[in-house]
């Protein structure tokens, strides 16, 4: 796990969204039930992503701008950078540049070799199976511009510096439940990247995008996918979804590397968004992703974490969970929380937080192979994406 206490300084400043107290109640949580000192877990302490890195995917201009802004506080609007989204601070390039660089440390962790060095460089340690980067998962930044709460897109930079490195095909799934739209476009056109986001219809939430008619472009046609849902989705609605379209495209594209991002604002008690999974339902898909790991690329796996804004009560919990499922240590849905970690986050934030790393629901769904229901909008929203891109892979939409 590639982590650091100052990727903490990610940080909008007060009242924003995204605040870095998640990330760290995650780690402290992690901690408490024992998940980081499995055998299994290795910490790496990241570096900062160098501007060479940072270009793979951004241009130099933006990156120059973000480092401005970072120095002088002052607002550049031509790059996103000052906005109530993505408002400056002060080191905003350095802290990025950390998260992004945590991410890339997560991607050497289980491929051959290190960022900035060539396809083929073997290092000494075999790779890890599994690899993550909670602090990471800025989906929505774009090659020229800062977007929610995203400067530097670190999936997309460890996805273009596996490619690099070697790795044929690499398939990323966001859970998020917003569209992953900078990864999308950072990979519109090419075919070894296969991008999946299941997200809450983009009529309904930011970004705007994320329609299952927005497919790729080029040699890239049929290799991005989305699954809009509709407001209200819970847990049965969106697993049915996921069983619908991510292990058959995943199946047929046989990928290297599997790298998911894991925002877990699809919970109910989510304030920015409309959807209504609980922690139990993320959980699962958490353990689906981690088994398809292995069942297609040798159990390489990438994951980062992403939005999520009930700060106490929801990300802490299922960012642990994606943890311990990674260390290969799953904790028990019905352990209790410790009295001491609750305490902790009753003095960090004032909330009470909850006492069990379950929602108590059951996360249950019905295959979607049981058959369509045409009245069910969940269902109406599968077969779009279904037919928009299966046929692509060989797939065939209708059952």
């Amino acid at each position: 796990m590639a982590w650091d206490e100052a990727l903490t300084h990610y940080d909008f400043g007060p009242g924003h969204p995204l605040a870095p107290v998640r990330v760290a109640l995650t780690m402290d949580l992690a901690a408490a039930l024992g998940v980081l000192a499995a055998p299994s877990v290795t910490m790496i302490s990241p570096s900062p992503a160098t501007d060479a890195e940072l270009e793979t995917v951004h241009d130099e201009d933006y990156v120059a701008a973000v480092r401005q802004a970072g120095r002088t506080l002052a607002p550049d609007l031509r790059f996103g950078l000052g906005t109530s989204d993505d408002p400056v601070f002060e080191g905003m390039h350095e802290a990025s540049a950390l998260v992004a660089g945590a991410t890339l440390a997560a991607a050497a962790a289980i491929w051959p070799g290190r960022p900035g060095q060539g396809p083929g460089t073997v290092d000494a340690a075999a790779p890890a199976l599994h690899a993550a980067s909670i602090a990471g998962g800025l989906h929505h930044a774009m090659r020229r511009s800062a977007s929610g709460f995203c400067v530097y897109n670190d999936p997309a930079i460890a996805i273009r510096w596996l490619l690099s490195a070697g790795a044929e095909r690499v398939a990323y799934v966001d859970t998020d439940v917003h569209h992953g739209d900078g990864v999308q476009a950072a990979f519109y056109d090419d075919p070894r990247v296969l991008t999946i986001s299941l997200h809450e219809h983009p009529a309904t939430l930011f970004p705007g995008t994320g329609l299952p008619g927005e497919t790729g472009a080029g040699d890239g046609e049929g290799y991005a996918v989305n699954v809009a849902l509709p407001a209200g989705t819970g847990d049965a609605g969106w697993l049915r979804a996921f069983d619908a379209v991510v292990p058959p495209l995943l199946r047929a594209f046989k990928p290297t590397v599997l790298v998911s991002q894991h925002g877990c604002d699809s919970h109910r008690l989510d304030p920015l968004a409309h959807l209504e999974l609980t922690v139990d339902g993320q959980r699962r898909a958490q353990v689906m992703l981690h088994d398809l790991a292995h069942e297609l690329c040798a159990g390489r796996w990438l994951l980062t974490g992403g939005g999520g804004y009930a700060l106490v009560q929801v990300v802490p919990r299922t960012w642990t969970h994606l943890l311990a499922i990674a260390a290969g240590a799953p904790v028990d849905p019905e352990m209790e929380t410790p009295a001491a970690w609750r305490d902790l986050a009753r003095s960090l934030t004032g909330e009470t937080a909850p006492a069990t790393m379950t929602d108590g629901a059951p996360a249950n769904y019905v295959p979607f192979s049981s058959g369509v229901d045409p009245g069910d909008p969940v269902d109406r929203a599968i077969m779009r994406t279904r037919t928009a891109v299966f046929a692509s892979h060989g797939l065939v939409a209708h059952l």
